[in-house]
Order: C-alpha cells, then sequence, then structure tokens
C-alpha cells in the first residue's frame, strides 16, 4: 500500500489535478467527511488526512511514503531527513512582516528597537531578524494572528500573505517579504530506496503536471 499524506483546504483542492495525473481519485471529500483514512480508486493507494504541520512528520517517521507540505511548513519542520523532488508549485502566497497602519516599522528597525513579533513561524521569523541584526522578542501564536497588532501584544506579526485582504480588513499592512511560499513533494528516504519502482511512476506524473503548468 502507498500511503500520501496532505492536509485539507487548499493544499488538497490544488493536489487534485496532481492525483488525477498519476491516475488517483480520492473516494471521500476531507472536507465533508470525518475519515482520517481516505480510499483511493486504486487499490494501492490511500490518502492519510493530517494537519499541514504533521505532514513532514509522518513521511519522515514512515507513516506515509509521500506527502505534500508547504515550504513554510518544510522550514519549521527541517527537511534534513526528507528527500524533496518536485516544488508543485500549488497553495502559492508569502510569508511577510505586517504591522498596524501607522506603525513606523522602518524608524523603529533603524533605531534599533527591540520588537515584538506574534508568529507560528518561529524558526522563519528567528532567522531572518537574525539575518537583519534586529533584536526581537517572539510570541508563539497558532491562530487570529492579526488580533496581534491591534490589541498591543505584538508591535509586528510574522505571517502567510495571499491577497492581503484580510490585511486590510484589519487595518494592517506588509512591511516586509521574507520569503516565496510554494508546495512541495516529500518522500520518505527508505520508501524512495526500497519501493522506487511504484513511488516513481507518481512522482512522474505529479512532475508532468507541474512542467506543463
Amino acid at each position: 500500500m502507498i500511503t500520501l499524506a496532505l492536509s485539507k483546504g487548499r493544499i488538497f483542492e490544488e493536489t487534485l489535478p496532481l492525483l488525477a495525473a498519476a491516475g488517483i481519485t480520492p473516494l471521500d471529500d476531507p472536507d465533508k467527511s470525518r475519515k482520517l483514512i481516505i480510499g483511493t480508486n486504486r487499490d494501492d493507494v490511500q490518502l492519510v488526512i493530517v494537519r499541514a504541520s504533521d505532514v513532514p512528520t509522518y513521511v519522515e517517521h514512515g507513516a506515509a511514503d509521500l506527502g505534500i507540505a508547504g515550504s513554510d511548513v518544510l522550514q519549521e519542520h527541517g527537511g534534513n531527513r526528507l528527500y524533496m523532488p518536485l516544488d508543485l508549485q500549488i497553495a502559492r502566497c508569502r510569508l511577510m512582516v505586517a504591522v498596524a497602519k501607522g506603525f513606523d516599522y522602518n524608524g523603529s528597525v533603524q533605531r534599533g528597537a527591540r520588537l515584538r513579533v506574534a508568529t507560528k513561524y518561529t524558526e522563519s521569523a528567528r532567522r531572518h531578524f537574525a539575518a537583519k541584526g534586529v533584536h526581537v522578542d517572539l510570541i508563539k501564536l497558532y491562530g487570529s494572528m492579526e488580533l496581534a497588532p491591534l490589541v498591543g501584544l505584538a508591535d509586528a506579526i510574522v505571517d502567510l500573505v495571499s491577497t492581503g485582504g484580510t490585511l486590510k480588513a484589519n487595518s494592517l499592512e506588509a512591511v516586509e517579504h521574507i520569503y516565496e511560499v510554494s508546495s512541495r513533494l516529500i518522500v520518505n528516504q527508505a520508501a524512495m530506496k526500497l519501493r522506487r519502482n511504484r513511488l516513481q511512476p507518481i512522482i512522474d506524473a505529479f512532475a508532468s503536471v507541474t512542467s506543463a503548468a
């Protein structure tokens, strides 16, 4: 059995054309089903539905042979023990620094002020600000990041930005780009060595769609 780890939402939806290219059709929609293991039209392929941040862990430890994870998640997890053959160019967005409108971010940085930064991307944020020589206190949050500057919890946030609509709706603005984000195909290293003949056709099918995009 080949097991592919996916998360609900945008990544799952944008993975469907890739699965179709490999002749794989899920038998259930994870947004409508409570099933965590979803069968497919192929008896030898199943999907496991996990939190986006857990996909690399399932693949690294062999609970899944393959997975699809955002590069933001992989930056936080560390991908040294994973094989990453493809940037799938799906679920694209940007990791940005954002502040409340009217906050003088550049002036604060130039003055050497110590900033409070709320984020769930603590490793990426730490590396970014360290490279700039900016002193920060990182506040770990898991959701509603935009609220932090509005109630005085933080001076800035580091979060994913797609259209910028959520920032605008909450009177925030992006002030600094950290990196581009897209989703990668990740593969368990042992599975790639031992089951290459079964995994490679799936990888090749995904690659054909990615190169044609």
